[in-house]
């Protein structure tokens, strides 16, 4: 423990304040070195996976992910065509291709394990455009 600091005149005093935050119980927890501040956005439970098996072309969603994490998706099997990442402000009535610096991204003609994209709009959702010529395509797109 330090040792207690000395006031100094003229006021005679110090007005006490603490910082402090909300834990799992909603309890007031004081900062201190056992207790730093928080420092991570606690952004809820993430949505459930969309995933599945695909073996003819089929647009796959909606996702409707949490604001500010990561999405990742994983692409696997043996397959040929495509596979696109798609996404919607509207609940799918216009879904549009990502880009980013202006050309296409998240979309693949092979196997993936990455994360593709983090999405700042809330009420945003994604889709998965799969297109296949032969084969059988395993997907998860997650949080």
């Amino acid at each position: 423990m330090s040792p207690p600091k000395r006031i100094s005149s003229p006021s005679g005093y110090v007005a006490p304040t603490a910082v402090g935050f909300a834990d799992e119980q909603d309890e007031l927890v004081l900062v201190s070195a056992d207790s730093p501040l928080p420092t991570a956005i606690i952004r809820g439970q993430a949505p459930q996976p969309l995933a599945g098996l695909a073996s003819e072309s089929v647009v796959a969603g909606p996702f409707a992910p949490l604001p500010d994490a990561p999405l990742h998706l994983q692409l696997s099997g043996s397959w040929t065509g495509r596979a696109e990442l798609q996404r919607s402000t509207d609940g799918g009535a216009t879904r549009t291709a990502l880009t980013a610096g202006g050309l296409p991204w998240a979309r693949f003609e092979g196997n993936a394990n990455e994360a593709v994209w983090q999405e700042s709009e809330r009420g945003a959702t994604f889709y998965l455009d799969i297109v296949l010529t032969s084969g059988t395509l395993g997907y998860r797109l997650s949080q």
